[in-house]
C-alpha cells in the first residue's frame, strides 16, 4: 500500500511540473525561418521552433488533405512528422508535453512535432478515430502512418524518431 501511495504522489508531482513546463506554438507557417534573438552583448541567439498547434484547416494544408483523398494517405509535410492528439485535461497528455517540446528542439529541422487539441477539433480527431489520448500519430515520407496510444517514454520516442521516421539505422 506504501508504494502504491508513494507511485500516485509522485504522478501527481510529475503531472504538475509537466503542466507547469508546456507550452505550444500556435498558428505556425511549415517554412518559418528559425527566429534569432539580440541579447544584451549584440550577439545574436538561435532559437529552436517547439511544438506546433494545428487546426483542422491547418492540417488539410500541412499534412494530409484526406476531405479530398479520403481513400489515400498522401502526406503533404516536407518533413516527416509527430502529431500529438491531447486535451489539457489529460494528466498523460500533461507529461508527455515537455518531452515532445524538448524532442521539437532537439529534432529541429529534421522533423515537425504537431499537437492537435481533441476538444476544440473533435472533427479532425474523429476523422483519425481518435478513442483514447494522448494518440500519436508518426507520419514518415512516402509511406503509411503508424499510431501509438499512451504515454510514450522519451526515449521511446527517440527511438520511433530514428528509426520509422528518419531511417537511422541501429
Amino acid at each position: 500500500m506504501r508504494k502504491i501511495l508513494g507511485a500516485s504522489v509522485m504522478l501527481t508531482i510529475i503531472a504538475f511540473a509537466a503542466c507547469a513546463n508546456r507550452s505550444t506554438r500556435t498558428g505556425q507557417d511549415t517554412k518559418e525561418p528559425e527566429l534569432t534573438i539580440e541579447n544584451n552583448n549584440k550577439t545574436n541567439e538561435t532559437k529552436k521552433m517547439g511544438t506546433i498547434l494545428l487546426t483542422k484547416a491547418d492540417f488539410l494544408k500541412k499534412v494530409a488533405n484526406y476531405e479530398a483523398n479520403p481513400n489515400e494517405w498522401k502526406y503533404l509535410g516536407d518533413k516527416p512528422c509527430i502529431i500529438d492528439f491531447y486535451a489539457d485535461w489529460c494528466g498523460p497528455c500533461k507529461a508527455v508535453a515537455p518531452i515532445l517540446e524538448e524532442l521539437a528542439k532537439e529534432y529541429d529541422g529534421q522533423i515537425y512535432i504537431y499537437k492537435v487539441d481533441t476538444e476544440q477539433e473533435q472533427e479532425l480527431a474523429a476523422a483519425f478515430g481518435i478513442r483514447s489520448i494522448p494518440s500519436l500519430l508518426f507520419c514518415p515520407m512516402d509511406e503509411q502512418p503508424q499510431m501509438a496510444m499512451g504515454a510514450l517514454p522519451k526515449e521511446a520516442f527517440k527511438q520511433a524518431i530514428d528509426e520509422v521516421l528518419l531511417k537511422k539505422a541501429k
